[in-house]
């Protein structure tokens, strides 16, 4: 994983069409703005990971979990 230290106003390029800007920073939370090509698709990392496990479901014949569901294993894994 590479860590970069930025600052509001500051952006970081990807592959020449990706920028990811830090737009406000409040306390321990930071807003990001990016630019991408419109063909590009950008999930939030729970999406994305409920899209992959419904996927895999699906693949397997098996109905997918639902979203509580999977939150309640998630509960249980950590415990």
């Amino acid at each position: 994983m590479l860590y970069l230290t930025r600052k509001i106003g500051e952006s970081v390029i990807i592959n020449d069409d990706i920028t990811v800007t830090v737009v406000d920073i409040r306390g321990k939370s930071i807003k990001l703005g990016f630019t991408f090509p419109a063909d590009a698709s950008v999930l939030r990392e729970e999406i994305h990971e409920r899209i992959q496990a419904e996927n895999r479901a699906s693949a397997n014949g098996s109905a997918a979990l639902s979203l509580e569901e999977e939150e309640t294993a998630k509960d249980s894994a950590e415990s």
